[in-house]
C-alpha cells in the first residue's frame, strides 16, 4: 500500500461536521470546567499534582516505545540505580520530557503559544539523551517518514511535508493557534493533528505534539494550571489514535478525528477529576494524622516534602526538608512504623534506604482511588 502524504491545503479545515460534533462538546467542556474546579480548590497543585506530572511524562514517553514505569522514574530519581543501561535512557527521556514541559511553562509566563517556544521546548527535550544529534530545536532540513524501523520512504506509513515548506507551514500553525474559534478544544484537535502531520522535527515530535495540548488549554483559560494530563487515553489506544490521525491526511477526516479527540478530553478530564480529588482526600487525611502522629510544628512542611517526593532517600528527607535533623530521623522512624511510608531499597554502609510512600504512588498509576 502506497504512503499516506501530506497535502497541502488541507489546514486549517475548511468545514467540519458540526452535528456530528455538537453532542461531544458540552461533556468534554463540563468535564474539563469540573477539574478546573479542582484545580481551584487544591492548595499547591505544583506540589500534590507532581506525581501526576510525572506519570504524563512516563504514558506520553511509552507511547513513543520507553518502558519505564512512574516508579522507576521517582525511584532513580532517588539514587537507586535502574535494571539495564536501556532503562536508565528511558528513564533520562521522561525526566527530559518533564523539564521540557517546565521551560515551555517557565517561557509563557511572557510569551504567547509560538514557535519559539516548540523549539525551546523541543531542545531540553533531547538534550542529552537518544535523539540528542538529531538537531535538538530546530526544525529538520530534511525528509522524513513514519513507518516500521529501517522501512523506506516507500514503505512508509505517512510522508509529513517537505523540509523546505515547513517554516511557511508552521507560521500557519501558530497563526491558527492564535484565531478565534467557534471551539477552543476543537480548535486544539485540529492544532494537535496539523502539528504531528507536519512532524517539523527528527525526533521528538509525538511528545512535543501531547505537551502542547495542556500548555494550549492553560494560555486559552480553559484550565488556571498546565496540569492537564491526556496521554492515558492515548497510549491505551495508539492504534485508534494513530489510525484517526491518519485518516486526516488520507480521507480528509477532521471530522472523525475531532471526535476522538473530545471524547480523549472528556475521558481523561474525569480521570483527572478523580485522581486530583483522590489526592486531595489523601493529603487532608495526612494533615490530620501526621500531626498527631509526630507531635510535631514541623508536619504540615515533611508533609508537602513528602508528597512532592513520594519515593525518596531518608538522608534527602533529613537534610533537604529542612527540620532538625534529630526530628527528622525521628520522624521517620513514626511514619514507617505506622505504615505510612515503606522501605523499597534497605540501607548499607553508606548507602541511605529508600523510602516510598505508595498511598500517592498508586492514585498516581491509577491502581487505587481512595
Amino acid at each position: 500500500m502506497a504512503a499516506v502524504r501530506y497535502h497541502e491545503g488541507r489546514f486549517p479545515p475548511k468545514s467540519l461536521d458540526w452535528p456530528r460534533l455538537i453532542p461531544l462538546l458540552g461533556p468534554a467542556a463540563a468535564a474539563v470546567a469540573r477539574y478546573d474546579g479542582m484545580l481551584a480548590a487544591i492548595p499547591n497543585p505544583d506540589v500534590l499534582l507532581s506525581p501526576l506530572t510525572t506519570e504524563e511524562a512516563v504514558l506520553s514517553s511509552r507511547i513513543e516505545g520507553t518502558q519505564a514505569t512512574m516508579g522507576e522514574v521517582l525511584e532513580y530519581e532517588a539514587g537507586k540505580e535502574p535494571v539495564s543501561p536501556e532503562r536508565r535512557e528511558d528513564i533520562r527521556e521522561i525526566l527530559n520530557y518533564r523539564a521540557a514541559m517546565r521551560e515551555a511553562e517557565r517561557l509563557l509566563q511572557t510569551l504567547p503559544l509560538s514557535q519559539r517556544v516548540i523549539r525551546e521546548a523541543h531542545r531540553v527535550l533531547l538534550s542529552g539523551v537518544r535523539g540528542q544529534e538529531r538537531s535538538p530545536g530546530e526544525y529538520r532540513r530534511v525528509p522524513n517518514w513514519i513507518g516500521p524501523p529501517g522501512c523506506t520512504v516507500e514503505e512508509a506509513r505517512f510522508v509529513p511535508i517537505d523540509a523546505a515548506k515547513l517554516p511557511e507551514a508552521m507560521g500557519a500553525w501558530e497563526r491558527y493557534a492564535h484565531e478565534d474559534a467557534p471551539d477552543r478544544l476543537v480548535q486544539l484537535a485540529i492544532l494537535h493533528a496539523e502539528f504531528e502531520a507536519l512532524h517539523p522535527f527528527l525526533d521528538g515530535n509525538g511528545r512535543i505534539g501531547r505537551m502542547l495540548i495542556p500548555l494550549f488549554l492553560w494560555q486559552r483559560g480553559l484550565i488556571r494550571k498546565p496540569r492537564f494530563y491526556i496521554s492515558a487515553y492515548f497510549e491505551a489506544r495508539r492504534d485508534a489514535y494513530y489510525d484517526a490521525l491518519l485518516a486526516v491526511s488520507r480521507d480528509d477526516d477532521w471530522t472523525g478525528w475531532c471526535r476522538f479527540f473530545l471524547e480523549a478530553a472528556r475521558v481523561q478530564a474525569e480521570d483527572n477529576l478523580a485522581k486530583a480529588e483522590a489526592i486531595l482526600r489523601l493529603y487532608e487525611e495526612m494533615k490530620r494524622r501526621i500531626p498527631r502522629l509526630t507531635r510535631s510544628q514541623y508536619a504540615i512542611h515533611a508533609l508537602d516534602w513528602i508528597f512532592e517526593r513520594p519515593i525518596f532517600r531518608s538522608t534527602d528527607f533529613v537534610v533537604a526538608a529542612r527540620i532538625p535533623e534529630p526530628t527528622a530521623r525521628r520522624f521517620l522512624g513514626v511514619l514507617r512504623k505506622e505504615g505510612v511510608i515503606e522501605e523499597i531499597a534497605q540501607g548499607r554502609g553508606r548507602r541511605p534506604a529508600i523510602l516510598a510512600f505508595p498511598a500517592l504512588i498508586n492514585i498516581a498509576e491509577g491502581r487505587s482511588v481512595l
